[in-house]
């Protein structure tokens, strides 16, 4: 065990953490039950898609040679011999100047190579005209142009998003084998804590930090345990966090993890036996961020100060949660922006800064002190600034976290 508080820094954190992390199995689901889940196997194509070459539009299946020498000045007439609609197959076999009225989506008939479109098309009761020639395979969809049996589409560990459900029943996926999620406590440690619905008092302050990683936890698809808040008192904490060991895949506490005189949970991993992975990142804010591994199960240790909570839930617990449930796209989606308003503030350690992105620019969010609550709530991104710096100037290019999406990225960018 780690006694020493030697920051490392927060490419090491993340990548010490996401090495210690395990998928913690598999299940099968309903495919309507599939959306936020992490895909357990590749994802192979069972038959072409499509399966039957078809029309793409409403018009008139036609062999393409009968429009040959078709003009503005010689119009080439068809005859309709017969009329479907999608999911419909037509019996005739088109012959010399002959054609099928046909619907989006259904099948070519025999002898038909081409599609004429409605509006290429002057219609005269069963029959129409054509003022052009049509070539071979001309307003088609193929057999197989999408994909051919065989294909491999996804591998394993993506994320099912709307298109993969559509693909999961395109193949006839009725049930999907997915990754398991993990079950994780919430413990919020402090004396100071008060319940949220509890009157304020002197030196108290609800806990905003233990709501604040369930919607964190909800936003990714995860179940949780909300455990009392626990007074600053070692053997009740202790109590508690064996508790949720013992109940949950992980735990995540808030609090407790600095230097002070009633911040036990350095004790606590002495007693459990677990490993600490880092205890200090060199990052503002969050720099106590403390993740410990007690037998297969992690515990977080975030910082009580709101801003560094989330923050730290963000860039450490996030990755190795999804990497339990066996994602292989684990680290916030990155991207580049224009500071649009000074930062000043000088950056000894690497800063990462509740921010606004509307696409082009970002912003602070507000008050951006650790403690803060504000621009948590205002933000949508991190933006992050590197250590060493003096401060930054409205127009610089400043590194992006973006939150809130669907899926992230296959590598640690920072």
């Amino acid at each position: 065990m780690e006694n020493s508080r030697t920051p490392v820094t927060v490419a090491e954190a993340v990548l010490r953490v996401t090495e210690s992390s395990r998928c913690i199995g598999t299940e099968r689901i309903p495919l309507e039950a599939s959306y936020g889940r992490i895909l357990a196997q590749p994802l192979t194509a069972t038959h072409d898609v499509p399966h039957f070459t078809r029309s793409p539009y409403d018009g008139y299946a036609i062999a393409s040679g009968d429009s040959a020498g078709a003009s503005g000045s010689n119009r080439v007439r068809f005859t309709v011999v017969d009329h479907i609609g999608a999911g419909e197959v037509s019996q005739a076999v088109l012959g010399r100047g002959e054609a099928v009225r046909l619907m989006t989506g259904a099948a070519l008939p025999a002898g038909a190579d081409a599609v004429v479109m409605f509006e290429q098309a002057v219609a005269e009761g069963d029959t129409f005209t054509v003022r052009k020639a049509f070539k071979v395979q001309e307003n088609l969809s193929l057999q197989g142009e999408d994909m051919q049996a065989g294909e491999g589409i996804l591998p394993a560990g993506s994320f099912i998003h709307p298109g993969v459900v559509a693909l999961l029943a395109t193949f006839g996926y009725g049930e999907v084998m997915v990754g398991k999620r993990p079950v994780v406590g919430i413990l919020s440690t402090g004396t100071e804590l008060l319940a949220v619905t509890d009157p304020l008092a002197p030196g108290k302050i609800r806990n905003s930090n233990g709501p604040m990683i369930a919607a964190q936890l909800a936003r990714m698809g995860i179940p949780y345990r909300i455990y009392d808040t626990e007074a600053d008192q070692l053997t009740q904490c202790l109590r508690t966090v064996r508790q949720a060991l013992a109940e949950a895949d992980c735990l995540i506490t808030t609090g407790g993890v600095s230097v002070g005189d009633y911040d036990y949970l350095p004790e606590i991993y002495t007693r459990l036996g677990a490993e600490v992975l880092f205890n200090k990142v060199a990052m503002r804010p969050g720099s106590v961020t403390t993740v410990a591994v007690a037998g297969e199960k992690i515990l977080f240790g975030l910082s009580g100060n709101p801003s560094a909570c989330f923050t730290g839930f963000e860039l450490f617990a996030r990755p190795a949660l999804l990497r339990m449930m066996g994602a292989n796209h684990l680290y916030l989606p990155h991207t580049t922006a224009v500071l649009a308003e000074d930062f000043p503030k000088a950056n000894p350690f690497i800063r990462f800064i509740r921010a606004v992105y509307d696409g082009t620019a970002v912003r602070p969010a507000g008050f951006n002190k650790s403690n803060a609550v504000s621009s948590i709530a205002r933000g949508n991104a991190l933006m992050v600034l590197p250590g060493g710096s003096r401060g930054y100037a409205a127009g610089d290019q400043v590194d992006v976290l973006l939150l809130g999406a669907e899926e992230g990225t296959k590598e640690w960018v920072l």
